[in-house]
């Protein structure tokens, strides 16, 4: 190289605005420009025979002080890094760090570019991007962010703050941005540690605003994000006030429409959750005043708090979620907390609920039948089909665990025509096998939406069609309440039913609306007595007398309107014997069979009196 050449670069060296410095295999400077000496505070002269890596922090950890070795003894390219620096006059500055050998020389050179402004804009527009405008509280993004990074810290160790190579050069930007997301706290994002140390645990209030759309709707929406800022304010206000001094953490955001949480890392555990929370809805039930507006709210908060270890962010917010419905469901305006064993009921109703269509054409389902005793004679009269879901995962599942979900999702009208046409086969087969022998007759439960959804009357017409049995061996049964609610079509259907010779039953009489002047202008032709009643009667007297004077009185007024009585639920001799002295027509219950199978009702078919407790519990 020329001797000209030469001075050219030097001079260069020493004019450029970037800030560089010559260092040796050692990691010594041997030359600094002024733009590095004005960024340290200090003369360029004064950096010579000093530590680069002392000067820009390179020795803060392991991978970064591994990494500018490598370039010093060659067996690296090149190497860059993000560093924080504090100048002498205690002002600090963001900077860039790149560290490459010098061609055909032992020395490398380190230059450092100041990316304070740089930073400063991302950090603005970063915090517009991961805070609300109506609230200015953190937002589902930056909630969800500082959650997994909580959740992260408890799972593992915290890794080392060092460079990455340009290779690497995506994770230190993510580590910067999460870094910013530490750094950019407001008077609503705070975080204080136990001396270093937490407990492991974490937990969330996750709340609405019970009948935020009405405010929306009726006053506007100025007003409604007005009212969103005044409770952001009493919220942040609670919980910095409520113990959250150096001993704890928190974090209050606004997720979405009426929608806020708070963020607690290491809880202490439930009660503190829940204390916070009664806080919260005490500080709500203030009324705000907003523009000339008085407004009263409520909220709903739902709480979850466990180890933060192997819990995952997706999983909490699932769990906070379906816990603010409880609240909510529960009446409103109070707090509910993540119960394992509801949440695992929510979740098996919710598998039964997908697997409950296909069920029926996969031939899970059958039935069982109860005998209907007459209590004069003790003979079996007839039957109540009983349904039973033999699911491969859960086992063998009773109606109580799955007739409301068909109900809700529509499925019951499949379901129920099934049972309906299976019911009746079988009478008709018990009658062909037993000719000599009076017929049973069989009681298929039916609910209201069977006849809203389907054409009740015309499913039972063909099926009696299609099986042969006659209509007067078929009683439909529907619960009181549905029948005494019963007008309009489901009456029609219920009258066309009679008209055509099936018995109609009231199931669970007693339990609804009673209205006993009501049954005279129905077509119905059995009362079935809820077990409640019976309950009550003992072999020698009754637990409460009210119960039998209640059943009598039922029985006469029944028998007054032609109609027969079917008592439920019958478990002792004793209740047998005072409910035939009080002219109970039939019985049902333990104390002669639970339901079976149907070969085991066949061997019943002209028995005399059917003894009592006949087959086994």
């Amino acid at each position: 190289m020329l001797e000209s050449e030469l001075r050219d670069y030097r001079a260069a060296f020493r004019t450029a605005r970037l800030a560089m410095a010559m260092v040796d295999p050692d990691g010594v400077v041997v030359a600094a420009n002024d733009s590095f000496g004005r960024l340290l505070g200090t003369e360029a002269a004064a950096l010579r025979e000093q530590a680069a890596a002392d000067l820009v922090d390179l020795s803060a950890d392991c991978h970064t002080r591994d990494a500018y070795r490598e370039v010093l003894s060659g067996r690296r390219a090149r190497f860059r890094c993000t560093r924080r620096l504090k100048r002498p006059d205690g002002r600090s500055l963001w900077t860039e760090v790149t560290v490459a050998p010098v061609p055909n020389s032992r020395r490398v050179l380190l230059s450092v570019a100041d990316i304070s402004d740089q930073r400063d804009l991302q950090a603005r527009l970063r915090h517009l991007q991961m805070h609300d405008p109506v609230t200015r509280l953190p937002n589902r993004a930056l909630f969800f962010e500082r959650l997994t990074a909580a959740l992260e810290s408890a799972a593992t160790a915290p890794g080392p703050d060092g460079g990455h190579d340009e290779g690497t050069e995506q994770n230190e930007r993510d580590q910067r941005d999460r870094q910013d997301g530490r750094d950019q706290r407001d008077g609503a994002y705070r975080s204080f540690r136990r001396g270093g140390t937490g407990t492991g645990r974490i937990g969330i209030c996750y709340l609405d605003i019970d009948g935020f759309k009405a405010v929306n709707d009726t006053l506007g929406h100025r007003v409604g994000d007005r009212l969103l800022a005044a409770v952001a304010d009493r919220l942040t206000a609670c919980a910095d006030s409520y113990g959250y001094t150096r001993d704890g953490g928190h974090l209050v955001a606004r997720l979405g429409g009426d929608e806020f949480a708070i963020l607690v890392e290491d809880s202490t555990g439930t009660d503190q959750l829940a204390d916070l929370a009664r806080s919260v809805l005490t500080v709500l039930q203030e009324p705000f005043d907003l523009s000339g507006h008085r407004l009263s709210v409520s909220a709903s908060i739902g709480i979850v708090e466990r180890p933060a270890r192997g819990s995952s962010a997706t999983c909490l917010m699932q769990a906070a979620d379906t816990t603010l419905y409880w609240a909510k469901a529960d009446g409103k305006a109070r707090w509910a907390l993540f119960d394992p064993e509801r949440n695992a009921h929510l979740m098996t109703r919710q598998a039964l609920s997908s697997t409950l269509r296909p069920a029926v054409d996969r031939g899970e389902f059958a039935l069982e039948y109860q005998p209907l005793v007459d209590l004069t004679d003790g003979s079996v009269r007839g039957v109540e089909a009983l349904v039973r879901w033999n699911h491969p995962q859960f086992g063998v599942l009773t109606p109580n665990r799955f007739i409301s979900i068909a109900e809700e999702d529509g499925s019951i009208v499949e379901l129920g025509r099934w049972v309906l046409r299976t019911a009746c086969r079988q009478a008709r087969r018990w009658q062909r096998e037993h000719p000599g022998e009076r017929p049973l007759f069989v009681s298929v439960n039916v609910a209201v939406r069977q006849v809203w959804d389907s054409d009740l009357v015309a499913d039972v017409a063909g099926i009696l069609t299609e099986t042969g049995l006659a209509p007067r061996l078929l009683q439909i049964e529907l619960t009181e309440s549905a029948v005494m609610g019963s007008a309009g079509r489901p009456l029609q259907a219920l009258q066309a039913l009679s008209d055509m010779g099936v018995r109609i039953a009231i199931d669970d009489f007693g339990t609804g609306y009673s209205n006993l002047a009501y049954l005279s202008r129905l077509p119905v032709s059995v009362l079935k007595l809820d077990g409640s009643f019976v309950r009550g009667f003992q072999d020698a007297e009754p637990a409460n007398p009210a119960d039998e004077v209640i059943v009598e009185a039922l029985v006469q007024l029944a028998h007054r309107l032609g109609l027969t009585v079917t008592a439920e639920c019958v478990e002792s001799a004793g209740q047998a014997s005072r409910l035939r002295r009080i002219g109970c027509d039939t019985g049902q219950g333990w104390l002669y069979s639970r339901a079976v199978a149907p070969e085991r009702i066949a061997e019943l078919i002209g028995v005399a009196s059917l003894p009592v407790r006949s087959m086994p519990a």
